[in-house]
């Protein structure tokens, strides 16, 4: 006697990947992953792929690996993807201290963040429309 399965959080037509612990506030990470949601699949790995931000390189991992969990685990097809979501959340803090003058010592927050990317296949009619 197993446990039962547990039923899927996400809908068919999603799927998800997450990113844990990736080593950028959680703010400046909210910036990239506002730039691509609600954008196509593969217009939001283009832009990733020539954004300046040091970190867009880590959300492009977690992008095109929400679209490979699509494509071989949900069998959706990867041209009619969307992101849906691309949440942050917070990890744990480094605490470091950096030595002041007269023997005083400033507090020094290095943050770890966590993000989540949803994809989502678009529908035949929403598709035509665009």
């Amino acid at each position: 006697m197993s446990k039962p399965a547990r039923p899927r959080r996400l809908a068919d037509t999603e799927s998800r990947a997450v990113a844990r612990m990736i080593r950028v506030s959680p703010r400046k990470l909210n910036l990239v992953a506002g730039q691509i949601r609600g954008k196509a699949a593969a217009a939001a790995v283009n832009e990733l792929r020539f954004s300046r931000k040091r970190i867009a390189e880590d959300v492009r991992k977690a992008l095109e690996s929400a679209i490979a969990n699509a494509e071989n685990n949900h069998q959706l097809d990867v041209d009619r993807l969307v992101v849906a979501e691309a949440s942050v959340g917070k990890a744990l803090v480094l605490k470091r201290f950096h030595a002041r003058a007269r023997g005083r010592g400033a507090g020094i927050l290095k943050p770890f963040s966590n993000l989540t990317i949803v994809v989502r296949e678009r529908e035949q009619a929403a598709e035509e429309t665009e």
